[in-house]
């Protein structure tokens, strides 16, 4: 091939970055080597230490390299930047060293690498050093070498470096505010975010579909749905509708904020969503309690032809977990294969809870083993299965197993709520009572009102309901409606009507308008056989306007969900469903079962 020249070749190695073919790379650097003369020239080095750096073949790079015989900035500079973009983040900041050692100077390409991977290593130290070298050479007024040295800022934790560093920047352009936007969300500073926007408006700056994007993130965490409704009439008016980025980011928003009905309409407004909008529609419906809504949509996404991303199977397991979905939750496990998704630690920790939700705990345990990596959220969500099924000694097991084995994981706050619970359950006081003392003594955790909650509630259970009362006056915080709700529950339970009547005035004081309060009261009143006190509360409910919450109930059979409410007599076999009842209690009668209404709900409308 004596036609091609050094350039020719220059795009053979380009190709083969593109292409992701690091044979077609390694063929091109064979024909360079027996084509052209030696010395080769010195941008055919740089391209060949760029291929294979991206290509990730780090010692095939440095071989180059150290063949080259002019190295200059941009060689070492590809080198690093290869490394960056394959992980390799020690790597990269000891061929930022030999760099200097070769007494080259970084320009402003090497130092936004060099701040990447000292950021993503969290080493605020090499961070701290590249920022005065940068300073030194005169760079750091460069727009990405500043933009990058805010970005390690933020990352490594030192917020107010970051906040110094982006107030000293000469120039502020709409780059450096996203940035600036972007990691006060991911740092959990709502607010800084918030107020950041507001500034950047004031500056005279416009913003585009990642602004939006990062303003209405910090409004869905923040909670705050009147500023992003404000935000959402800005976008309309800014003419960004339109955009599906920023549709997506409303649709994630609403759904945060609880008004899921926004979420239906931005998304039906979109004229071609994409796999992020089904997943943020999936996504809001089960934040919303809407189950079955986020299924259907799961079932419109696959006729569409969307493909499964782990965000989008991970939702809906947790919607097919709410509803106890267990045959629906097998089929999207099915899926979740057939895609390769299984082994996403965020699609094995949904599978997992699912399965323990759903009441398979076997399938639970299967699903956990065979995770190729455990986090802190695949520990809970199986410590999390026991508790739901009550299994005090495996929950505690498995917590011993996770803190004190191999794995070293650290619980967190929602773990002591799972294995508490787990105690609860099971009536497990003594274990308990062991579990809830070591959280702040061996774990530096502060107990919530959940775990008072769940300590409550095992005491209850176990009977000791005067031992409970004691628990919660001398708790640091202020009881709950799950506190009081629990204690209320045990003097019904155990006979305590007194104790009772205690728990409910708290009841009414917090949450008046709850019917389930009233009716645990009344019921108490009536299975100890105190009528007018129970017929009182009934009268006093009717004088207020609180009316009964009808229970629901539901079960899936023949891959159909069957809802049930209260005396419901519409379903379309009811007929065939009385009858079998009827049959049931003949056969109970003629076993000899005496059924004992002492802890059976009495009908308030009777």
């Amino acid at each position: 091939m004596p036609f091609l020249c050094a350039n020719s070749f220059a795009s053979f190695v380009e190709s083969a970055v593109s292409t992701q073919c690091s044979r077609f790379g390694r063929a091109a650097h064979a024909q360079i080597i027996k084509i052209l003369d030696n010395p080769l020239p010195s941008f055919i080095y740089n391209h060949l230490v760029n291929m294979y750096s991206k290509l990730d073949l780090p010692n095939s790079a440095q071989l180059v390299l150290s063949l080259t015989p002019n190295r200059s900035v941009v060689t070492w500079t590809a080198l690093i930047a290869g490394s960056v973009q394959n992980g390799r983040f020690i790597s990269a900041l000891f061929h930022f060293s030999n760099m200097r050692r070769d007494s080259i100077q970084p320009n402003d390409f090497t130092f936004p690498c060099a701040f990447k991977a000292s950021g993503s290593l969290r080493s605020p130290l090499a961070g701290k050093q590249l920022h005065a070298l940068a300073v030194k050479a005169g760079q750091i007024t460069d727009v990405f070498v500043g933009c990058s040295a805010f970005d390690m800022y933020s990352k490594t934790g030192l917020t107010y470096e970051a906040r110094k560093m982006f107030d000293e920047m000469p120039e502020r352009n709409i780059v450096r505010w996203n940035a600036y936007l972007s990691n006060s969300v991911l740092e959990g500073r709502y607010e800084d975010a918030l107020t950041a926007f507001i500034e950047f408006r004031h500056e005279g700056w416009e913003p585009n579909s990642i602004t939006f994007c990062s303003f209405l993130n910090a409004c869905a965490r923040a909670s705050n749905l009147r500023l992003g409704r404000q935000l959402h009439g800005f976008v309309l008016q800014s003419g960004f509708e339109a955009d599906v980025s920023v549709a997506n980011g409303l649709i994630d928003f609403y759904g945060k904020c609880h008004q899921v009905g926004c979420s239906e309409i931005i998304f039906s407004g979109i004229s071609k969503p994409t796999d992020v909008s089904w997943c943020s529609m999936v996504a809001s419906f089960v934040q919303n309690g809407e189950e079955e809504k986020a299924c259907l949509v799961f079932l419109r996404a696959r006729k569409e032809g969307i493909e499964h991303m782990d965000f989008m199977v991970s939702s809906v397991l947790s919607a097919c977990a709410g509803l106890s979905g267990l045959e629906v939750g097998r089929g999207v496990h099915a899926l979740s294969v057939k895609a390769c998704a299984e082994g996403d630690i965020f699609v094995g920790s949904a599978l997992v809870d699912m399965y323990g939700k759903c009441g398979s705990i076997e399938d639970a345990e299967r699903a956990f083993d065979e995770m190729p990596e455990k986090d802190l959220i695949s520990w809970n969500a199986m410590i999390g299965g026991y508790a739901h099924q009550g299994r005090a000694d495996m929950a505690v097991a498995l917590f011993k197993e996770m803190t004190h084995g191999s794995h070293g994981v650290a619980p967190n706050y929602v773990t002591f709520v799972c294995v508490l619970s787990a105690c609860s359950r099971d009536g497990s006081v003594n274990m308990g009572m062991e579990i809830f003392e070591s959280m702040r003594g061996r774990y530096g955790i502060e107990p919530g009102a959940e775990h008072y909650a769940c300590v409550v509630d095992m005491l209850g259970r176990a009977g000791v309901v005067e031992q409970a009362y004691q628990f919660i006056k001398k708790m640091p915080i202020r009881p709950t409606v799950s506190l009081w709700r629990a204690l209320l529950g045990a003097c019904k339970m155990f006979g305590k009507p007194e104790l009772g009547k205690v728990a409910a005035d708290n009841l009414f004081e917090l949450d008046p308008l709850d019917s389930s309060n009233h009716v645990l009261l009344a019921n108490m009143f009536a299975a100890a056989g105190r009528w007018e006190e129970s017929t009182l509360v009934k009268k006093e409910m009717k004088d207020v306007g609180i009316k009964r919450s009808a229970g629901c109930s539901w079960i899936t059979a023949g891959n159909a969900v069957h809802v049930f409410q209260a005396k419901d007599t519409s379903h379309e076999r009811n007929s065939e469903i009385q009858a079998m009842l009827a049959k049931l209690r003949r056969e109970m009668k003629a076993a000899g079962y005496i059924p004992d209404t002492k802890f059976a709900l009495f009908d308030l409308e009777e």
